[in-house]
């Protein structure tokens, strides 16, 4: 066998643990969720060697998704450590054999302390699946490594079933974009929603207005000069009246209407929701999102259109959609 056959044999085999760990999941992996989501304290992830390297990663994915978490260090918990837990913290203990000397010396203190134990390990019938409160199976059938001796399938389950437990958190605690930008301020869709309104919206004479005097046919000849999705009508001082968007067009159209004479008044949306220039992008992104609208007007405090949002200046041409959908 060549080193590409080699390769490809390490990925085969770990991607069959993977798939068989889909049975693995049973009512301890739901108890589980339910009680870091019932607890008011934090999830504290400890292992050793191997298990630890990917409860470090574990810790950091929750912590960066809305759920609290931190790696506390078996030997260190013993010699001090132990003091950053508390009755109300879920402890996820992670072990492949479940036999890990340094972490099942520290798995009875951790319960004498009131905190829920739950385990990821290989076997449950071990020290550590006797002991926890919840056991969720991680077991594979081999490791990748020829020798069966270094951890590589079990470490990808384990990593693969952490991120399971991560991602049914963030659904069941509705984890939102503005909730990314508090936990992500350095990330390129953080960055961005960070930034105020009045730092992406189209300004000036690209912004597509017309006068309430104007015509259904004006409003379409403008939609379809400036294809931002939506025309702004306004008033005297350039004070926002309505607005005509893409759908309202086809609406019209599609009624067969074809009196382009009549007033834009007619067919326009009354009073649009906008949003004004000192606001934070997130908050736009939320009203678009909750609303199912791509296009804001950006007024001043006295209802003057001041510029345009559209949500592809918020999230970067096809970069995001709403929900990660």
């Amino acid at each position: 066998m060549n080193r590409i056959e080699q390769a490809a044999e390490v990925i085969r085999t770990e991607a069959d643990a993977l798939i068989d760990l889909i049975d693995k999941i049973d009512d301890n992996f739901t108890q589980a969720v339910t009680a870091i989501l019932e607890s008011t304290g934090r999830v504290i992830i400890t292992g050793i060697g191997k298990s630890g390297l990917i409860g470090r990663k574990i810790a950091a994915t929750l912590s960066s998704t809305g759920t609290r978490a931190v790696f506390m260090h078996p030997v260190e918990a013993m010699h001090g450590d132990l003091g950053m837990t508390s009755p109300r913290d879920v402890v996820l203990a992670i072990s492949n054999s479940g036999e890990t000397i340094e972490l099942n010396h520290l798995i009875p203190s951790i319960k004498a302390m009131g905190c829920t134990v739950v385990a990821f390990t290989g076997n449950p019938n071990s020290t550590l699946g006797k002991h926890a409160d919840l056991v969720i199976n991680t077991g594979v059938e081999k490791e990748a490594c020829p020798l069966g001796l270094a951890p590589t399938s079990s470490t990808t389950a384990q990593l693969a079933m952490g991120d399971a437990l991560s991602v049914v958190l963030i659904n069941a605690k509705g984890f939102q974009s503005d909730d990314f930008k508090k936990f992500h301020p350095a990330g390129a869709l953080g960055q961005r929603l960070s930034l105020q309104v009045s730092e992406l919206m189209v300004t000036g004479e690209k912004v597509p207005l017309i006068p309430s005097t104007a015509s259904i046919g004006d409003a379409l000849a403008v939609l379809d000069t400036r294809r931002l999705g939506a025309v702004f009508v306004t008033g005297e001082e350039n004070v926002l009246q309505g607005l005509l968007s893409d759908g309202d067009a086809r609406h019209v159209l599609a009624k067969g209407d074809t009196d382009m004479s009549r007033p834009v008044t007619e067919t326009m949306t009354q009073s649009p929701r906008s949003v004004a220039t000192t606001a934070p992008a997130y908050d736009a992104l939320n009203l678009m999102e909750k609303h199912q609208i791509t296009v804001l007007p950006v007024t001043d405090d006295k209802g003057r259109v001041k510029g345009l949002l559209h949500l592809h200046d918020i999230l970067g041409k096809g970069a995001f959609r709403f929900n990660g959908s």
